[in-house]
């Protein structure tokens, strides 16, 4: 069962449906930040029903308990399922896809509709005459691999012909790390804004790091006086805890709010989507610069370990020197 819930969910009521989902099943992998996997083989045996039936069930709990309508797909593997769930049109539903239905119903999509298939490999298929999933399962495996890639084109060919053998495998939803700010008065400054986000930052990027844990997005939150508040969440490009990174991002996202003459009263940094620093390979870089500054940074995280977070203003590690 691949279980798909409305985008930017909040993280507390996603958990929620994580916990709806554990009552199904307990084998259940969480796909942040709005998916998941279910095991359903022994929750048919132990419910004494079948898979459309468990996947009604689920999503009129999440309706009635959460009020939160989710797509559900379910199929004989991994590819399948999710497919099914993609092919849902509107906010919520289920499709349930047979063993023995698997090649009559997957072989007719759009093969962009393939799960796995990105736009740019779809974009390559088309233009060698592959429109079709069905079409794309008939092509010698080494054809495929020419034109995708040795990896890539054996995957797009096993799944197209139904063959997925990746089990659900259950792990905890990656922790989130969040960082405050409330002001003493009601602030129109922009600089002063820019000062304390910056230090968030800072704060939040000392967090991970001690940690050894990397974001692969921010959720930035203001608040406001009267009680009004704004929040937009953005992904990293690439999953980091460096300063210099998280920065660039939450400057992004505070110019996204538009600042014009709202009266502040806090400000929350979230890294949301964590994972362990050694899960995330590190791309060598050829910019010095940077280097030299990711050297700083950790020695800044020393002094401030020895002497307090104070010992160093942000300022400091973040000089730009361009």
């Amino acid at each position: 069962m691949h279980v798909r819930c409305p985008d930017r969910l909040p993280e507390d009521r996603y958990r929620e449906v994580l916990e709806l989902l554990a009552d199904l099943s307990p084998v259940v992998q969480a796909l942040p930040p709005s998916a998941a996997l279910v095991e359903l083989k022994g929750a048919l045996r132990f419910h004494g029903t079948d898979a459309r039936r468990l996947g009604e069930v689920l999503r009129v709990r999440t309706l009635t308990r959460l009020g939160v309508d989710v797509r559900v797909g379910i199929g004989p593997t991994v590819t399948v399922a999710a497919t099914a769930c993609a092919q849902i049109a509107g906010t919520g539903g289920v499709l349930a896809i047979d063993a023995d239905q698997v090649t009559d119903w997957l072989h007719p999509l759009p093969v962009e509709a393939l799960h796995g298939i990105g736009p740019r490999q779809a974009a390559v298929l088309r233009d060698y005459g592959v429109h079709s999933v069905g079409l794309l399962a008939t092509i010698p495996p080494a054809t495929v691999q020419r034109l995708l890639g040795g990896r890539a084109g054996r995957l797009a060919t096993d799944r197209a012909r139904g063959i997925d053998p990746r089990p659900v495998t259950p792990k905890a939803l990656p922790a989130s790390a969040t960082v405050r700010h409330a002001f003493a008065r009601h602030t129109l400054d922009g600089t002063t804004v820019r000062a304390t986000l910056l230090d968030l930052v800072v704060q939040l990027g000392r967090l991970l790091r001690s940690r050894a844990q990397v974001a692969r997005g921010l959720t930035l939150a203001l608040r406001f006086a009267g009680g009004t508040s704004w929040e937009k969440t953005r992904r990293l490009p690439e999953a980091s805890a460096h300063d210099e990174d998280l920065r660039t991002l939450a400057y992004r996202l505070i110019d996204a709010a538009g600042l014009q003459r709202g009266r502040l009263t806090g400000l929350a940094l979230t890294g949301h989507d964590l994972v362990g620093a050694d899960q995330i390979a590190e791309q060598i870089s050829l910019d010095q610069a940077r280097e030299d500054r990711l050297t700083a940074e950790a020695v800044s995280d020393r002094i401030r370990a020895k002497f307090g977070p104070t010992a160093i203003g942000p300022a400091a590690t973040l000089l730009n020197t361009a």
